[in-house]
């Protein structure tokens, strides 16, 4: 599944039918008992269904010719008690459908969103939000029908048909065969009509994740559409994308709705065949009219069960289309994960070495090329170069969002592609320049970090980072609500809640991606004082385009065309007088002309 814009159809790999059905059953296996269980109560009131006709024939040819009231009052009394307790069956067996339907659903939801957390960033930077959305709630919806009729029709109803089959031959072997004269013909129908289906269902869902993904893309970013008056095209678009939908929807349904009609000329004109025989048997004196009545059941309850798996037939073509979608994003593996011989790597003193690395996003060129450098433990090290340069593609493969092209990033000596990534992660503080704040209150959010951290433990961190005194003017204090993505606070607010959730997760190592970029000069003092006891003793990578929040570290190294280009303390490069001492002057005259 490749990159996706907004407004370009998702493609999908169509899997063959048995696979899909292989691979959706394996959901049902935990629910075997109760499955078994829902289709032995429906061959029983299938079996109450087939005995019917039977017992109607009796009543005709036997009891009413004969005027046998007693045997008539008594076959009725048979047939009311069976139907009774068919319908009280038939109740249980549609609650144990629903649970059993239900909880599929939810393990496949849930097996989705995991898999989905564990992707690389690769899949999210190439798929919009909405579209994930679609597929995570959309497209897994889609399957509820196929496993309802799934349980309550193809077994059953198989064994239904089979079982109409052999009564109707042993009843009359030429009416048999004048019922079933048509089923060929609208076999050849209905593959004609799937093959063609298919493919128009597909073509729908993608419409319909494109108005998804549109419309949540267009709502996070409200404020702009706003702020440059675009309403109106955004509503054309948006029109549009409505009117595409609709199409295809329309034109997948009226293909699908070709079934119904198939299955009902084929029912009506094999009804009349087998009248037109059963007529010149009765005349002939082959049979008795209780037989060719109680024929005429069976040919309903021949047909009733075609149509039914046909229904079964359709839902599954309508929605192969969805399993599809949610197959795909299962079996894409991700980049980043557990190599199986992967050890816990303990606790960590803070030690980092990259040796020879290399990397490139999508195969593209090199960002960085060879790269090497040691830090030791509790040293405090800056990332400084122009943007672009590979400043935050160091700390992302540092935090193993990616893994390098080729080369070695060792912490405490140990490759960190040879470790757990969760016993790793859990000792590494990130605070990243965009700054992500969840739809919660300002206590959960900072507890983030550690989520066993007591309420004393997040305000101290708070505390720490300068943020105390915000929160308590805010209405509820820590209980305030920040609203989605911490729409409520500032961008220095959320930024100093952020890094309060990343200082209290106690990391070994921290790493600070410009931290300080929206936070004015007076409360970038503030933080500064706050965090210097907590970075003694921990590693730590600052990123910082203003250079004099970084004059205080231990080494400072300038990314520059994909390596590292000089290496050393504050006062160590401004002596080189290379390319920090030019960044350095070139900022320091750019601030005192401002001012």
């Amino acid at each position: 599944m490749g990159s996706n814009s907004i407004n370009k159809d998702e493609q999908t790999l169509k899997r063959s039918k048995v696979e899909i059905v292989r691979r959706l059953s394996i959901y049902l296996k935990p629910h075997k008992a109760k499955t078994v269980i829902v289709i032995l109560l429906m061959i029983f009131v299938m079996m109450c269904s087939i005995i019917n006709p039977y017992l109607l024939q009796i009543a005709i040819d036997n009891h009413v010719e004969n005027e046998n009231v007693k045997g008539l009052l008594l076959i009725g009394l048979i047939l009311l008690s069976l139907n009774a307790f068919a319908w009280i069956l038939s109740r249980i067996r549609w609650k144990m459908i629903s649970e059993v339907t239900n909880t599929v659903l939810l393990d496949i939801r849930k097996e989705l969103y995991s898999h989905i957390q564990n992707l690389s960033f690769d899949f999210f930077d190439s798929r919009p939000v909405g579209k994930i959305l679609a597929r995570v709630v959309g497209d897994v919806n889609a399957l509820k029908n196929l496993f309802n009729q799934s349980i309550q029709t193809v077994i059953p109803e198989g064994l239904s048909l089979i079982c109409v089959c052999i009564a109707m031959m042993i009843m009359n072997f030429k009416l048999a065969v004048a019922c079933m004269t048509l089923l060929p013909l609208l076999a050849i129908s209905m593959f004609y009509v799937e093959t063609k289906s298919r493919k128009r269902w597909n073509d729908f869902r993608s419409k319909r994740s494109n108005l998804n993904g549109f419309t949540h893309e267009n709502f996070s970013g409200m404020k702009v559409v706003q702020a440059f008056a675009k309403e109106e095209d955004t509503e054309k678009t948006y029109k549009e994308m409505v009117r595409k939908e609709k199409n295809a929807f329309l034109q997948a349904i009226k293909l699908n709705d070709l079934f119904w009609p198939l299955v009902e000329l084929s029912w009506g004109v094999g009804t009349l065949i087998v009248f037109a025989v059963g007529y010149r048997l009765v005349i002939s004196g082959e049979i008795q009219i209780g037989k060719l009545i109680a024929f005429s059941m069976y040919t309903g309850m021949f047909w009733r069960p075609i149509t039914n798996l046909s229904s079964f037939y359709n839902t599954m073509i309508t929605n192969f289309a969805a399993a599809d979608r949610i197959f795909d994003i299962l079996d894409i593996k991700p980049d980043i994960e557990n190599i199986p011989e992967a050890i816990d790597i303990g606790k960590i003193s803070g030690k980092v070495e990259f040796k020879d690395v290399s990397f490139a996003y999508n195969n593209s060129s090199e960002v960085l090329s060879k790269v090497n450098f040691k830090v030791n433990k509790g040293d405090r090290v800056a990332l400084v170069g122009a943007t672009g340069a590979g400043k935050t593609t160091i700390i992302s493969l540092l935090s193993r969002f990616y893994d390098p092209s080729n080369g070695k990033i060792l912490v405490d000596g140990k490759d960190i592609k040879e470790v757990k990534l969760e016993s790793y992660r859990s000792q590494m503080g990130i605070m990243l320049q965009d700054t992500f704040l969840f739809s919660t209150s300002i206590m959960e959010n900072i507890r983030y970090g550690r989520l066993n951290a007591t309420d004393e433990e997040v305000i101290e961190a708070a505390k720490a980072v300068n943020a105390h005194d915000f929160i308590m003017r805010m209405e509820k204090g820590y209980e305030t609500e920040v609203n989605e993505r911490g729409s409520r606070l500032s961008l220095g607010q959320r930024q100093l809640v952020s890094f309060a959730r990343a200082l209290l997760a106690n990391p070994r190592i921290l790493i600070l991606d410009e931290a300080t970029s929206n936070i004015d000069t007076e409360t970038e003092r503030l933080v500064q004082e706050g965090i210097e006891k907590l970075l003694q003793g921990r590693t730590s990578f600052v990123i910082a385009h203003r250079l004099s929040t970084i004059r205080d570290c231990d080494k400072i190294m300038v990314v520059e065309n994909g390596g590292i280009s000089e290496m050393g303390s504050h006062e160590e490069l401004l002596a080189k007088r290379g390319v920090y001492y030019n960044l350095y002057m070139a900022q320091y005259r750019f601030i005192s002309e401002g001012a």
